[in-house]
């Protein structure tokens, strides 16, 4: 088993931003309906004496939401991530690419698994300009939907109103969250993708040999559930902070204080089963159109 990836392979940081672009389609329309469904269990009420959850679980607000809203009441809120997932992970894995390719040794070493994670790392931080913004107006959408009020017509009127009442700081409201999300899960994400990736292809056939289908499925999905299993607890903070009503919280630890004192640890991983049903098939959908666009580039423009 190689210890890391190759430094002699050539890499292209804006081949994989095309090929990221379309991974991030994918990712989005396998992904996006049971997003949804995490959101809206993440952010409803905590049941009182006198008052019912209004959802009991994942399977209740499926349920609930096809019966009120039709299926398409699972794609709320898609029109934000639509115009920003394909540049997200375009960025996302040049980020990637581009940390390999500052970390490559002249002298043929391979990467190490840390300069791996590390380079995720960078996808992470490079990705938040956009992921910041299109989570906020997502949330926000997503959230609207299930209380049956009608405050923005869509993505832009959310986004434009946003701006207009508080300036960039309410559209970038949640940014430090989303930092502590994504830095050390996307590390994460693409160190078991790579290692998976070297694992499942024969020694000395890793120039040569493409990864089969189910091997690049069961590499992406895996490493889509590793990603979530720490990515959930800031991203339960997130999604009430970008929905709370201004000043309901003061910051981070205030978000994470008031969690645990209504609901306990448990809290911070509200949404978990709509997150782990959609974290395989995204992700395996997501490094699947990856590796089928990278592999048509590098066929249309070998030497780029």
């Amino acid at each position: 088993m190689a210890e890391g990836q190759l430094a002699s392979e050539r890499v292209s940081p804006l081949k994989n931003f095309v090929a990221g672009g379309v991974g991030g389609a994918c990712l989005l329309l396998a992904g996006h309906p049971l997003d949804t469904i995490k959101v809206r269990l993440q952010t409803q009420p905590k049941a009182s004496c006198s008052q019912y959850v209004l959802y009991t679980g994942t399977y209740d607000c499926i349920r609930k939401t096809v019966s009120r809203e039709g299926v398409l009441g699972l794609y709320k809120g898609m029109g934000a991530p639509l115009a920003g997932v394909a540049p997200m992970m375009a960025i996302s894995f040049f980020g990637f690419s581009l940390g390999k390719q500052l970390q490559q040794a002249e002298n043929g070493k391979r990467l190490t698994h840390t300069q791996i994670f590390l380079s995720g790392c960078l996808a992470g931080v490079f990705t938040t300009v956009i992921v910041a913004p299109g989570e906020r107006i997502k949330c926000l959408l997503q959230v609207q939907a299930s209380s049956g009020q009608s405050r923005y017509a869509g993505p832009l009127d959310c986004a434009t109103r946003l701006y207009k009442e508080q300036g960039i700081r309410s559209v970038y409201k949640g940014t430090v969250l989303t930092l502590i999300r994504d830095v050390p899960s996307n590390g994460l994400y693409f160190l078991t993708y790579e290692y998976l990736k070297n694992f499942l292809t024969p020694e000395g056939q890793r120039s040569k040999t493409p990864l089969t289908l189910p091997a690049i499925l069961l590499a992406g999905g895996i490493a889509g559930i590793l990603n979530w299993t720490i990515a959930l607890p800031p991203d339960v903070l997130k999604s009430n902070f970008q929905t709370a009503a201004d000043g309901k919280y003061r910051g981070l630890v205030d978000v994470l204080r008031m969690v645990l004192r209504e609901e306990g640890p448990k809290g911070l991983y509200k949404g978990f089963n709509a997150v782990f049903l959609r974290a395989f098939p995204a992700n395996a959908a997501c490094f699947l159109g990856f590796e089928v666009a990278l592999k048509g580039l590098n066929w249309l423009a070998p030497s780029l």
